[in-house]
């Protein structure tokens, strides 16, 4: 395993992919989220989860401000469609 940048503190429940997550490329906030639903039920599991909610090229703008709207993403009464996307990815 690689040498850990950070300590993930309590509330992770899986540092090893929260580690690796983070590695990737992913938010401390997403690593987080995706780390501790694979420790409440499998990795395998969490994996199968998503895809759920559709490409959000096919959402209206409108859809997606509701989006980043639910999960905090600040400056988006701004963003044009492309850029919501985007920060809704990086999230």
């Amino acid at each position: 395993m690689a040498k850990r940048t950070e300590d993930p503190g309590p509330s992770v429940k899986d540092p090893e992919m929260y580690e690796a997550l983070r590695e990737d490329g992913a938010s401390k906030e997403k690593a987080a989220r995706i780390a501790n639903a694979a420790a409440r039920s499998s990795r395998s599991a969490v994996g199968r989860k998503g895809g759920e909610s559709g490409s959000y090229e096919d959402m209206t703008k409108d859809e997606l401000m509701q989006r980043a709207r639910k999960v905090g993403i600040e400056g988006r009464s701004t963003m044009t469609k492309d850029e919501l996307i985007e920060a809704l990815r990086e999230h």
